[in-house]
């Protein structure tokens, strides 16, 4: 109970800054004077009283963080903080369960972009741009924002860090103090999400459509004001300036922040991780263009390659966005994107999945495996930037796989359990544990999730909770060894 105690202070934190995330909605509903403005009142109230309670209660208890302490706030607060974002969605939409209003938050702060509202162009201007800025805070995580700005608190920066970070190399400190290191990925996060806001103004949108797909870009969380997505504007400019910053936000964060510092691109060709993605997304994406070229269903190459393009960069990265219903396309081709969607992204970006830093290391492991096999007596160490991988690393990604296996596995059976068709049922927990958004059939681009029952709706948001917080951070709230003294 000590360590439930310890975290109250810095989870009434964490609820005191995320309330103020919706002071930009309530600034937007008020000078706009949308019909929304009332409920995101209510939940800021809410939100703020929650926080400054928990605050309060911890106060007493008030230490640094260690290892235990890190990954039971990092569980509770990626719990909680989705039921507070749902505040203003339950106030405004009076027909709206809570569990479809959880799932609709889980989906925004989790980056997964799967919705279960529809006539997204009717909704308050408000409500999309709280949707939107749910993807962006969530994208680089809130907590390591706390632990950019608030260093001073004593909520332990690097257990925190380490829990909420993504990717299995977890100790490597691009600068001395892990606070600034936070910050630095904020700038660098910001920064670019200026530029992408920008450029889709430029390109044909309007300020707010530019606002709020900026923040789902870089976010790599698809959600949209529009039902149709980027068939909306059906536009080749505007979705080119989506691939080129959905391609910049699935790359390692720290990557840019090194490029930036040294005013150098050869971070980028330092990365172990940025060539392989590059060149297994858009190779992905030229092959699956002229695979729909030859299955005739598209006439002329360019054409193919706009829509390959978009909805295989975009399913690849996580983003979830879609230009064309690529659910009528020859079944190979989105299951392909499933596909690249479980390992493209690479760590430390805002996208889902195993990452590419371990499906390396997986490939390594095994062709190292091939190579014992024909000459056992050889010392044969997996080496990523020619540097050796330790070996509690590689048991750890094998761990991590198998888990990942297993909760895919596990969750698909529970659908299918619940009256789900198979391949809904797969594409739904792949789409939502790897936190892309659209599946294939029943949950495919050109539907919703709406149509799930209160139990399926629960089991996708576990997966995209599962997902976001890559397995062993929630997981291992639920094992023995966690709560033993």
């Amino acid at each position: 109970m000590a360590t439930v105690a310890v975290i109250l202070r810095p989870l009434g934190l964490l609820a005191l800054m995320f309330a103020l995330t919706m002071l930009l909605p309530i600034l937007f509903a008020a000078a706009t004077g949308d019909a929304a403005m009332g409920a995101f009142d209510e939940g800021f109230a809410i939100t703020l009283g929650i926080g400054a309670m928990l605050w309060l209660a911890g106060s007493r208890h008030a230490r640094e963080l260690h290892n235990r302490d890190a990954f039971l706030l990092v569980g509770v607060a990626w719990t909680l903080l989705p039921a507070l974002a749902a505040l203003p969605l339950l106030a405004y939409f009076r027909d709206l369960s809570f569990t479809d209003a959880y799932f609709e938050a889980v989906s925004g702060l989790t980056t997964t972009g799967a919705t279960v509202l529809n006539h997204l162009d009717e909704l308050p201007p408000s409500i999309n741009l709280w949707r939107g800025e749910m993807v962006w805070v969530g994208g680089m995580g809130l907590i390591v924002l706390a632990v950019a700005i608030l260093p001073l608190l004593g909520v332990g920066g690097r257990q925190i860090f380490k829990a909420e970070t993504p990717g299995p190399m977890k100790e490597a400190a691009l600068t001395p103090r892990i606070a600034e290191t936070a910050r630095g990925l904020w700038k660098i996060y910001v920064g670019l999400s200026v530029c992408c806001i920008v450029a889709y103004r430029a390109a044909g949108m309007n300020w707010l459509d530019a606002v709020v797909h900026g923040f789902t870009t870089l976010g790599l969380g698809g959600f949209s004001t529009h039902d149709a997505s980027f068939a909306y504007w059906d536009s080749p400019r505007i979705e080119f300036v989506s691939i080129v910053f959905m391609l910049a936000a699935g790359m390692n964060f720290a990557t840019h922040f090194l490029a930036w510092r040294g005013r150098s691109f050869l971070a980028y060709r330092r990365d172990p991780e940025a060539p392989w993605y590059l060149a297994v997304t858009l190779s992905s994406a030229a092959g699956l263009a002229a695979y729909l070229v030859l299955q005739g269903v598209y006439g002329d190459a360019p054409t193919a390659l706009r829509y390959a393009m978009f909805n295989a960069v975009s399913i690849a990265t996580t983003t979830g966005y879609a230009n064309t219903d690529y659910g009528q396309w020859p079944v190979f081709v989105p299951l392909w994107m499933l596909f690249l969607s479980s390992f493209a992204s690479c760590s430390g970006s805002t996208g889902g999945g195993i990452k590419m830093v371990r499906a390396l290391l997986l490939y390594k492991q095994v062709y190292r495996e091939f190579a014992r096999a024909v000459h056992p007596q050889a010392v044969l160490p997996v080496k990523l930037s020619r540097e050796p991988i330790p070996p509690p690393i590689l048991y750890a990604v094998l761990a991590f796989l198998f888990l990942y296996i297993s909760s895919i596995v596990g969750m698909t059976v529970l659908l299918a359990s619940s009256g789900m068709e198979m391949v809904s049922a797969f594409s739904a927990v792949v789409a939502c544990i790897n936190n892309t958004g659209p599946g294939l059939d029943q949950v495919g681009p050109a539907t919703s999730y709406e149509s799930l029952t209160d139990f399926q709706t629960w089991v996708c948001s576990g997966a995209m909770l599962l997902g976001r917080l890559e397995l062993f951070t929630l997981l291992i709230l639920f094992t023995p060894v966690f709560w033993e003294r």
